[in-house]
């Protein structure tokens, strides 16, 4: 059996599925390590000019050469994932550089920018799995890399993701949970286009307990008195985002009701009505669109 740099010379990375998802990534490295592979996870943590993906993005390898996630827009993937090959064969951590001061000029990044990724060899499966577990359970976490010790650990979840000192932090939020209360042709459109987006949906759960920062509230009724108990349910949590279909007519009603129940200006102002980016969207898949764009919007803001 060849060993070491022989043996990674002898297997050509492939992509084993199509995934930026941060989660799919982990538990793809997560699983790999459980049943017994020797796998590698590879994280963005420079950025020098322009670049295709975030500070933290991530992807996985596997010693058979099989890989998810990416760190660029798919033109440096292939070169990390050998990269990691190399360092699961010699057994020690590396940085590597692309684009703008790599050593690898046949290499560009289209952005015309650089980026330093980490190449990191699993040697405990239980950060990931807290990391996991945590957000299963909808809780906030992140992840921290020592460069001293080539270790990872769990770590409360940050709102920035960069270098502290000589460690590489990084938060992970739940996925976002879309509340879709209507009975309207606009209220299933909008689900569709969320699931389609990757989002967690639910169209008219019959409890508020779902309700979570990582939540977005979406009321689509055209009958005020409906909306209006989910509505102050919603003002009550802490959703990320709260929006309500209904014209400027319509929302100063809506306004002067909930002040007539006591809710201050500052609570109704975390109302977002009329509902979307798209000003008089009149049909259901335009609003729909419009909506999950603005609820993507408000997360990029609030991540």
């Amino acid at each position: 059996m060849l060993q070491g740099a022989a043996l990674s010379e002898q297997i050509i990375p492939e992509q084993a599925f199509a995934t930026d998802d941060s989660v799919a990534v982990l538990r793809f490295a997560a699983e790999a390590f459980t049943a017994g592979m020797a796998v590698a996870l590879v994280t963005l943590v420079e950025i020098r000019g322009g670049a295709a993906r975030p500070l933290g993005a991530q992807m996985a390898v596997r010693e058979d050469g099989l890989y998810c996630g990416y760190v660029s827009g798919g033109c440096v993937e292939a070169a990390a994932a050998y990269e990691a090959l190399e360092t699961l064969a010699c057994g020690t951590d590396r940085q590597v550089k692309y684009g703008e001061g790599s050593p690898w000029f046949d290499i560009v990044l289209p952005c015309g920018g650089g980026i330093t990724l980490n190449i990191h060899k699993v040697r405990t499966v239980q950060p990931l799995l807290a990391v996991l577990n945590s957000l299963a359970q909808r809780k906030p976490v992140g992840l921290s890399y020592h460069t001293s010790s080539q270790s990872l650990q769990s770590a409360p979840w940050s709102p920035r993701t960069g270098w502290k000192n000589d460690r590489f932090e990084q938060g992970y939020r739940p996925c976002p949970r879309l509340l879709i209360y209507g009975g309207s042709v606009e209220a299933q459109a909008t689900a569709n286009v969320a699931q389609a987006a990757g989002y967690e949906v639910h169209c008219n759960p019959p409890t508020v307990e779902l309700m979570d920062a990582d939540t977005a509230v979406i009321l689509l009724w055209h009958d005020q008195h409906k909306e209006l108990p989910l509505l102050q349910a919603a003002l009550e949590a802490a959703p990320f985002y709260i929006g309500a279909l209904g014209s400027q007519r319509t929302h100063q009603r809506r306004v002067d009701k909930l002040r007539e129940l006591g809710w201050k200006d500052a609570d109704i102002a975390r109302i977002k009505a009329p509902i979307g980016i798209f000003p008089q969207a009149r049909d259901a898949n335009t609003l729909a669109l419009s909506v999950v764009a603005d609820v993507a919007a408000v997360r990029a803001h609030t991540a």
